[in-house]
């Protein structure tokens, strides 16, 4: 088998299109999805329930770390974001949240926030697969979802 510059460079640029056609889009987060864990960088994995809202371009979350049956913290949050290949960042506009210590999870008091702009970014790295989503935060720390609706 020959290799000229052309079979390479067609090689490599079908390379790209492989490696990034799984990349999402706004678009594909758009909806409603559900919380199935809060996985520590420690390992310790907590149950969560609540749900994450995405709009083109805004986010909401409102969701409750629980012991059992029974919510221990809380915490909503939301603002705008962007997504740019497998980078999710978060800016965060407005924040609520409260909470019991936990194992892994320090007491955490009764915290307000609302801004109209200049929140704090929170750059993320997403994993998306078909109906599953998985947010990976820079604290090491990562939370798992799986859609519930969609704005398709």
């Amino acid at each position: 088998m020959s290799f000229t510059i052309r079979n390479v460079a067609i090689a490599l640029g079908a390379l790209v299109l492989v490696g990034t056609a799984h990349l999402p889009a706004p678009s594909d987060l758009v909806g409603a999805w559900a919380p199935d864990a809060y996985i520590l960088s420690d390992g310790t994995k907590h149950t969560v329930d609540g749900r994450i809202f995405f709009t083109e371009s805004e986010w909401l979350v409102l969701f409750f770390v629980l012991d059992g049956d029974e919510p221990r913290r809380g915490s909503g949050e939301g603002g705008s974001y962007e997504l740019e290949g497998d980078r999710l960042t978060f800016s965060h506009l407005y924040h609520l949240s409260a909470g019991a210590e936990m194992p892994g999870l320090p007491d955490s008091p009764l915290r307000m926030e609302a801004r109209q702009t200049g929140g704090p970014t929170e750059q993320t790295r997403i994993e998306l697969e078909d109906e599953r989503m998985t947010l990976h935060f820079p604290s090491g720390n990562a939370m798992t979802f799986r859609r519930t609706s969609a704005s398709r």
